[in-house]
C-alpha cells in the first residue's frame, strides 16, 4: 500500500498538500485495483455508488477544485457527472469506460494538480471566471478542502473493499 508522507525539514506548505494527495491518490487506486472487475461497478451501500464511481468522483472533484476553481479554466464536465441529463445518476461512469481508463484520467489531473502546486504560494487567491464568481478562497484553503475529500472518501471506500472481501486498512 501507498507510505504515508514524512516531515522534510524544509518542506512548503504546498510541497505537503502534493506529498499528501499523492497518499490519497495511490490509496483510492490500489483499493480499486485490489477487487475483481465485478466488484468495480457493485453497489454495497445504500446510497448507490460503486468503487469506480468513486474514483472518477474523485479524479473531477480535483479538477473541479484545482484548474476550474484555482485557476479560473474552463473544463469539460467539470461536475464529471450525468446531472444534467441523468439527475438520478450524478456519479455514473459509462459502462464502456475501464479502471485504467480513470486512473489514467486521475494521473492526468494529478499532474496539473502538481504544476498549479509547485507553481502558486498557499496565501494565492483563486481566479474568478471559473467555478467562482465572487469570494474566490485561497489556494491553501482549496488544498485543505480537496484533502479532506479524499480521506473521506478513501474511508468510505476502505468500507466497500472490506464488504467485497478486499484488502482493509491503508
Amino acid at each position: 500500500m501507498a507510505e504515508e508522507p514524512r516531515h522534510r525539514p524544509g518542506s512548503t506548505e504546498t510541497s505537503y498538500a502534493a506529498d499528501f494527495l499523492r497518499f490519497y491518490r495511490a490509496t483510492v487506486t490500489e483499493k480499486c485495483r485490489a477487487l475483481p472487475v465485478s466488484e468495480l461497478r457493485r453497489p454495497r451501500l445504500p446510497s448507490r455508488w460503486t468503487p469506480l464511481e468513486l474514483l472518477s468522483h474523485l479524479a473531477h472533484m480535483e479538477q473541479r477544485w484545482f484548474v476550474w476553481g484555482f485557476l479560473g479554466e474552463q473544463v469539460e464536465a467539470p461536475w464529471g457527472d450525468n446531472r444534467n441529463s441523468e439527475p438520478d445518476a450524478a456519479w455514473s461512469v459509462p459502462s464502456d469506460r475501464t479502471l485504467s481508463e480513470v486512473v489514467e484520467f486521475l494521473h492526468a489531473v494529478a499532474a496539473r494538480t502538481e504544476e498549479i502546486l509547485a507553481g502558486h504560494r498557499p496565501e494565492e487567491i483563486a481566479s474568478t471566471g471559473g467555478r467562482f464568481d465572487e469570494d474566490p478562497p485561497e489556494l491553501r484553503w482549496i488544498c485543505l478542502h480537496v484533502l479532506q475529500e479524499y480521506a473521506r472518501h478513501a474511508g468510505h471506500l476502505d468500507v466497500v473493499v472490506e464488504l467485497a472481501g478486499g484488502p482493509t486498512g491503508e
